[in-house]
Formats: C-alpha cells, sequence, structure tokens
C-alpha cells in the first residue's frame, strides 16, 4: 500500500500573556528543514502601524524575530504572512514583514474588493504578495457587504496574472452557500483552519460538501489551529477525523500553518481599548503533534515542504525571488 496518500493516518492513528515568554520544544525536526509555516501573523507597534477603530481587542506586539527564534529550530525556515483583521485593508506591516523575509517569505493582503486596482496588485506581487484574503469571520471587519459568492467572483477578476489565489476565513455554512461559485473558480481557492466546522462532522451533509470542494483540483485546505475546530481554546493536536478525510481527499493540496501567534480566546477581547493575551500555545508541540497524527514521512514532506512550495512558488525561477506557484 503507498503509505503517503493519506491512508495510513486513518487506518493507524487514534488519538488518546507574554508571548516572549512562551514555552516551546526544541525538538529540531531536521527531516524538514526548509518546511513552511503557512499561516502566520506579524503585529508591529502600534506607533508605527495603527489597528482599526473597530477593532475587537488591542493586539500586543508579535515581531518577526521571535516568530523565527520559535519556528527555525523546528526545521521551519519559511512563511506565509497572513493579513490580521485588525489592521483592516493597511497592509504596511505585512509589506515590512516580507521585505525582511525575502525570497522565504510570502504573502496574503486584504484589499477593498470593489476599489481595487490591477496596478496595486502587480506592486504587491512584486512585493511577495500572491493571495488576496476574504475574511466573513472576524468580528471587527463588521457584516460583509456582500455574500461570499459575490466576493469570490469580483476578487477573481481582479487578478493580475497566473500564481495568485484566494484565500478564504468563513465559518462553514458559509463556504457550503458558495460552493457552486468556489467549484467553478479560475483561481486557486484556499480555505482556512479546517474550513471551521465548528461541531459539524465530516459525515455531516455540509462536511461532504466542504470534502467535494477539497477534490477539486484547484480548492486547497489549511491545517491550521486546531484550536479554533475542537472544544479545547488550547488544543495542539489535529482534529483526527478532519484531518485524516482531508488527507485522504487531497494529500497534494493540504498544507500546515500555526497561526502565530494564536489569536486571545473570545472572552478576553473585550474592547479597543484593551489589550489580550495571546494564547500560550507551544509552538513545537503544536508540530510535533502535527507530526505525531499524520505518522507518515513521506506525507509529512508533501504537507509541509512540497504542497507550499508549489502554491505559493517558493523556489520559483523568477527574476525577483518571488514567484508564486500553481
Amino acid at each position: 500500500m503507498d503509505k503517503s496518500d493519506g491512508t495510513r493516518l486513518c487506518e493507524t492513528r487514534a488519538f488518546t500573556g507574554d508571548i516572549s515568554k512562551e514555552n516551546h520544544t526544541v525538538s529540531n525536526n531536521a527531516g524538514f528543514a526548509g518546511a513552511c509555516d503557512c499561516h502566520v501573523h506579524i503585529v508591529g507597534p502600534s506607533g508605527r502601524f495603527p489597528q482599526l477603530a473597530t477593532r475587537s481587542y488591542t493586539a500586543e506586539i508579535a515581531p518577526l524575530d521571535l516568530l523565527r527564534g520559535l519556528a527555525e529550530p523546528q526545521g521551519i525556515t519559511r512563511w506565509v504572512a497572513v493579513q490580521p483583521s485588525f489592521y483592516g485593508m493597511d497592509n504596511s506591516c505585512l509589506l515590512e514583514t516580507l521585505r525582511t523575509l525575502g525570497p522565504n517569505g510570502r504573502g496574503v493582503a486584504a484589499v477593498d474588493v470593489e476599489a481595487v486596482t490591477s496596478a496595486l496588485l502587480n506592486g504587491y506581487a512584486e512585493r511577495g504578495i500572491c493571495g488576496l484574503r476574504i475574511n466573513l469571520y472576524s468580528k471587527s471587519l463588521g457584516k460583509p457587504s456582500r455574500p461570499l459568492g459575490d466576493l469570490l467572483e469580483m476578487v477573481s477578476e481582479k487578478l493580475p496574472a497566473a500564481g495568485w489565489h484566494v484565500e478564504i476565513i468563513a465559518a462553514l455554512p458559509k463556504i457550503v452557500s458558495a460552493a457552486a461559485t468556489i467549484l467553478k473558480s479560475k483561481v486557486p481557492i484556499v480555505i482556512d483552519h479546517y474550513g471551521l466546522p465548528d461541531h459539524a462532522k465530516s459525515a455531516s451533509r455540509a462536511g461532504q460538501c466542504l470534502l467535494d470542494l477539497l477534490a477539486a483540483p484547484h480548492v486547497w485546505m489549511k491545517l491550521s489551529a486546531p484550536y479554533r475546530v475542537v472544544g479545547d481554546p488550547l488544543a495542539t493536536s489535529p482534529p483526527n477525523k478532519w484531518l485524516c478525510a482531508f488527507l485522504q481527499a487531497s494529500p497534494d493540496r493540504c498544507v500546515w500553518g500555526s497561526d502565530w501567534p494564536h489569536t486571545p480566546v473570545d472572552n478576553e477581547q473585550k474592547g479597543a481599548d484593551q489589550s489580550a493575551p495571546y494564547r500560550m500555545i507551544d509552538y513545537g508541540r503544536l508540530l510535533r503533534d502535527f507530526l505525531v497524527a499524520i505518522g507518515d514521512p513521506a506525507l509529512a514532506e508533501r504537507v509541509l515542504r512540497e504542497n507550499p512550495n508549489r502554491l505559493y512558488g517558493f523556489g520559483a525561477n523568477e527574476p525577483n525571488g518571488k514567484g508564486c506557484g500553481v
């Protein structure tokens, strides 16, 4: 049996404040040197990078050098920085992060879908951005102006060239409502955080719809932030049944992300005038538990390195070294 196709997981596995002080396990997964963390957020000083007035909390500084200190001992040397909701459509901090990361970084930006121009997106591409995020999940952004399907169509029409993708963060029912548009999309679609299924099971009608989407050749899944999927707000082990189902459906279009620095739990988000502590998640344990859950080095190699290389174009033969894939 080919044990790199996702089946081994299903057959053999069963799950039995101040971020500078975050504990982390130095395990040095040397076998995955060059691996990619496909979902991180970098937070700069508020004096330089103001946060939205409508934010649900004030995010504390989460600098790139701290992330690298946690990730590099684990063999993670590439990152995809994603625009957080509290910066709205001001991508300044994201762009500075990408300038520092150079060829080892890619970015997913947030824009005004109705007003964005091709010139702006072309400029972003030159600076390492290759994805646009549609966020229908974060409270600070308010009610979306249009349904997800309409937003997807508008974004897709404005993407300037091959190599771009659209990233969706939305609860599973909203993803299901846009399934037809997602399936006919001409650009790759990346879904955040296991599709945010809440209490839905992989065998449910909504779960089967999500798996059908992932079977399409242009739909990708981020296996990230298990604490957003299971009941434990500090969970580091993946949701076993969902992980198994996604890896069986599409082992070549799943990528891993830490979701660092781990958004505060809802009851700690007490308004724009108050900071809230990030979840104290051990970065090394988060990665280790993911690798244990997969159980197969060849499959882990796909998810941590080969798949991100294709989706984000790491190592692509481009003049600026920042060509994106697919």
